[in-house]
């Protein structure tokens, strides 16, 4: 099945995915790979993303994309433990589904606070195991420094995200508007 978002030309591929949503994945999964993100992972999680339910079976991933099971099986375990994506039961069936969550980036973002936090914690004490006034100490004082300032910036972003996408009102910290 095709949707308006096909390029005039583009062929349905394996269940319904034309040429034009698969190159998409490519290409983003190529974009996250390039970043770091293991390369299955990456477009397992560019293919749930790109699918019109954000949700889609083992085997529907496994046609799409041209992979085994098993190669679906190891990204989606990878991609649940970083909480970008969650297991379901399809209702009525055993048959399970697998779902982008509907606020992956900012649940991304969320995991990558408490690394920084840890981070920080670490160079705190690497300061002073190295010497807060030697060369090595302030290079890991600057270290933790900038993380603190970014984590400090990254809980403004995601009140100012929040309140956009609540229509411009006011962001309360740590709450996320109703969806």
């Amino acid at each position: 099945m095709t949707d308006e978002r096909s390029e005039p030309g583009s062929e349905p591929e394996a269940g319904g995915y034309d040429g034009a949503a698969s190159a998409f994945v490519e290409r983003f999964a190529a974009d996250m790979t390039e970043a770091g993100m293991q390369r299955m992972a990456s477009r397992v999680f560019a293919c749930l993303l790109a699918s019109d339910d954000g949700s889609l079976s083992s085997a529907q991933l496994a046609e799409r994309l041209r992979i085994s099971p098993a190669a679906v099986s190891g990204a989606v375990r990878y991609l649940a433990q970083v909480h970008m994506v969650s297991r379901e039961r399809e209702p009525g069936s055993r048959r399970e589904l697998y779902r982008v969550h509907e606020n992956v980036w900012y649940e991304a973002l969320l995991d990558r606070d408490q690394l920084l936090t840890r981070w920080t914690t670490t160079l705190r004490g690497g300061e002073q195991a190295l010497g807060p006034d030697t060369p090595a100490g302030r290079r890991v004082r600057d270290t933790y420094e900038f993380l603190e300032f970014m984590q400090g910036e990254l809980e403004g972003m995601l009140e100012r995200w929040y309140a956009r996408r609540a229509g411009g009102a006011e962001a309360t910290p740590g709450l996320k508007p109703e969806e």
